[in-house]
């Protein structure tokens, strides 16, 4: 519903479907997975206070609430709107995609449009997270129990991206939380990742790198038998 870095909606159908009634995601940014299968027992959580901030206000927002934010030009400040701080956080995410800090300004008609395209999407589709559970809060505070574990990081090599609430992970404890999940776990990464073992999955082009998409999980998955035969 909103755009942030590291966001997976270009890839989400590659990942296997949820086994399990229940989707938690324990760094939920934008939220990907469980919005593809929104219909399940979804459960959020996430350290950085913007981003939960944004999906409580989606939560509550009626579609007139969402229709009626501003209509962005290029130079406009959303400093200068009389908009709440999650409203701004909402539509700073929208006119700068793949960001992890929302932006103040409209600097590129590509903004324009995103804004305005996304807004509509968005307010069409608010049924779907009424009956999401989202809190703030640490993966560590997750009880362990049987659901599918969609588990999306600050990845080991480009986390420095991310806000200081999730940088600085510990990998080798999280793997063993990863590992000691009830139910399925899928774990995302790129496979320069070491700390758990990884498996290519898809081939990611971007402005100024080429990196390949990488899994893991403890069911098996169609990216298995690749493994030794893919070359990045």
């Amino acid at each position: 519903m909103f755009s942030y870095y590291g966001r997976k909606h270009k890839i989400v159908n590659y990942y296997p479907p949820p086994k399990f009634d229940k989707i938690i995601e324990p760094f939920a940014g934008s939220a990907s997975y469980a919005y593809k299968y929104w219909q399940k027992d979804i459960l959020l959580i996430d350290k950085y206070p913007v981003i939960i901030g944004i999906w409580h206000y989606l939560q509550n927002a009626s579609k007139a609430d969402i229709l009626g934010l501003p209509k962005l030009q290029k130079g406009d400040d959303l400093n200068n709107f009389n908009l709440t701080q999650p409203e701004k956080d909402f539509l700073g995410f929208l006119i700068c995609a793949g960001v992890s800090q929302p932006a103040k300004k409209v600097a590129s008609f590509e903004g324009i449009g995103i804004n305005r395209g996304m807004i509509e999407k968005t307010a069409n589709n608010l049924h779907k997270i009424k009956h999401w559970i989202i809190k703030q809060g640490d993966y560590e505070d997750l009880e362990n129990e049987e659901a599918t574990w969609f588990i999306d990081p600050p990845y080991q090599f480009g986390g420095e991206h991310y806000k200081e609430s999730s940088k600085n992970l510990d990998f080798k404890q999280l793997a063993e939380w990863c590992k000691s999940r009830n139910g399925q776990t899928i774990v995302c990464e790129n496979t320069k990742a070491d700390w758990l073992p990884f498996k290519p999955m898809k081939e990611m082009v971007g402005s100024v790198h080429t990196t390949m998409e990488a899994i893991y999980s403890n069911y098996q998955t169609n990216y298995d038998a690749v493994q030794q035969t893919l070359q990045f």
